[in-house]
């Protein structure tokens, strides 16, 4: 098996990382494998926005905020443990990337192309990252669809759209997942 069928065969969401630095130069190497995807009429409407420490604080009341709102739905449910879980989202990955997609008000099947590509490029750099020996999670939360977020991180609403967050760290363990059968996914048409 190639080296590139063994990654894209073994790579798994990561949820619980080590405390091992993940560096820029591993950080740079997946976004230069992003920005390499397959991208229609070459548009990369893709952005990276690697959140720092200052970036992650401005999040904190944000998700703080989106806790209570799904505390006050949730049954026997403690809100300070929902607070201290939505903390631990932000403040806890080693590495934590914003990622966007444009928006094209004028054409909703190029952007859903540029949804597509920026996807692409997303992947790209979750099997960058897994060939570095680095795991990732990604989360899309209501906490990409909050306008509080856009305005913390100075995203602009009107031109690019949240799609998730990375969270990307050195694995604690790597959890073992079985995929469906080949024959329930596969088909050949006449």
């Amino acid at each position: 098996m190639s080296k590139v069928q063994e990654n894209i065969l073994t790579r798994r969401t990561i949820f619980r990382f080590n405390d091992k630095v993940v560096s820029n130069d591993c950080i740079e190497t997946a976004i230069e494998a992003a920005r390499h995807a397959p991208c229609h009429k070459n548009t990369h409407p893709w952005k990276f926005y690697i959140l720092g420490t200052e970036s992650r604080q401005k999040l904190i009341p944000i998700v703080e905020n989106l806790a209570k709102i799904k505390a006050a739905s949730a049954d026997n449910q403690r809100l300070d443990s929902l607070l201290d879980r939505a903390r631990n989202k932000i403040l806890k990955p080693p590495v934590l990337i914003a990622i966007t997609s444009l928006i094209n008000k004028e054409d909703s099947f190029r952007e859903q192309e540029d949804y597509a590509a920026t996807v692409c490029a997303l992947h790209n750099m979750v099997l960058s990252f897994w060939d570095q020996g680095i795991g990732t999670q990604w989360s899309t939360g209501s906490i990409t669809r909050d306008k509080e977020t856009y305005s913390a991180l100075s995203i602009p609403m009107e031109s690019e759209r949240i799609i998730g967050f990375i969270k990307a760290g050195f694995p604690e363990n790597i959890p073992n997942k079985e995929k469906k059968p080949i024959d329930e996914v596969r088909f050949y048409l006449p």
